[in-house]
C-alpha cells in the first residue's frame, strides 16, 4: 500500500526542499517507485531533479483545477523509479482559488487519488508556511516528516507545525502521524545543537531521526545542477546522510522490499 509523506515546515530556510528531494531519491535508489510532489510555488523541488521553469508544460496547479489528469502532469527523472509533479509560481493561485471553494482541504488528496496506487511512496514538499497548500498536503498524507534546525526559534515553529497537525488529525484525517523529527544544517559542535536535539527529543523521544544531515557545501550545489545529491556526488557527507535517512525512514514505515 502506498505512503504518503508531507515534508513539512512552516519555518524557511530549514532544508525542506532538500530534505524532499533527497528522501524521495535516496527512497527510490533502493527500486521503491516514488512520485515527488512540489507542492511548494517557487519550484525549487522541480528544478532540483531537473525541471526548471523552462521544461515544465503542465503543474500541479493544471491538476488542481481539473484541467489536465494528474497523469498527465507526471514526469520521469535521471532515476528511473523516481519522477516528480512539478510546480512553478501557477501554484500562488491555487491558495486564492481555493479559498472560498467547498472541501478546499481535499483537493490534493482527489488528484492524487487516480495515481497514488502506481507509488510505492508519495512525497509531498510543502510550502513554508501552514496555509491552505500545507493544509491540503497534511489532508492528502498518512504522515509527516519534519526537517529543523538545532536552534531555539526552531522550536516555536515545531510547536505550531504539531498543533496543526493534530487539528488536522482532530478535523479531516484522523491516520496522520508524525514519522519523525529531522535535524538538518547540523553542527556537531556546538553545545545549541546538542541542547536542542535534547529538547526535542525529550518530547518526541523516538520520533526523532538517529541521522542528521551537517551542512556540506556539495548538498547545497547539487540543485544548481537539477540533480539529487546522489547524482551530483555520492561520496559526500550531505549524500551519506541522507542514505541513511532512506534507511531509517523505510525502517520505520515498514515496507517490504521492492
Amino acid at each position: 500500500m502506498t505512503r504518503i509523506v508531507a515534508v513539512a515546515n512552516q519555518k524557511g530556510g530549514v532544508g525542506k526542499t532538500t530534505t524532499a528531494i533527497n528522501l524521495a531519491a535516496s527512497v527510490a535508489s533502493r527500486g521503491y517507485r516514488v512520485l515527488l510532489v512540489d507542492f511548494d510555488p517557487q519550484g525549487n523541488a522541480s528544478s532540483g531533479v531537473g525541471y526548471p521553469r523552462s521544461r515544465v508544460e503542465l503543474t500541479i496547479y493544471d491538476a488542481l483545477v481539473g484541467e489536465v489528469s494528474m497523469e498527465d502532469v507526471i514526469r520521469p527523472t535521471e532515476i528511473t523509479t523516481l519522477f516528480v509533479a512539478p510546480a512553478t509560481t501557477d501554484l500562488v493561485g491555487a491558495e486564492i482559488e481555493l479559498i472560498g471553494t467547498e472541501g478546499r482541504e481535499r483537493f490534493l488528496a482527489s488528484a492524487l487519488a487516480p495515481v497514488v496506487d502506481r507509488y510505492d511512496y508519495i512525497v509531498i514538499d510543502c510550502p513554508p508556511s501552514l496555509g491552505i497548500l500545507t493544509l491540503n498536503a497534511l489532508v492528502a498524507a498518512d504522515s509527516v516528516v519534519v526537517p529543523m534546525q538545532a536552534e531555539y526559534f526552531a522550536l516555536e515553529g515545531l510547536s505550531a507545525l504539531t498543533s496543526t497537525i493534530e487539528k488536522v488529525r482532530a478535523a479531516y484525517n484522523p491516520r496522520l502521524v508524525i514519522d519523525g523529527v529531522l535535524f538538518t544544517m547540523y553542527d556537531t559542535r556546538t553545545n545549541l545543537a546538542s541542547q536542542v536535539r535534547g529538547e526535542v527529543a525529550a518530547y518526541f523521544g523516538d520520533k526523532v531521526f538517529e541521522c542528521t544531515v551537517p551542512r556540506n557545501v556539495r548538498l547545497s550545489e547539487a540543485p544548481s545542477h537539477g540533480k539529487p545529491a546522489l547524482l551530483y556526488d555520492l561520496r559526500c557527507p550531505g549524500t551519506k546522510s541522507y542514505l541513511a535517512l532512506a534507511e531509517e525512514f523505510l525502517a520505520r514505515t515498514i515496507r517490504p522490499a521492492a
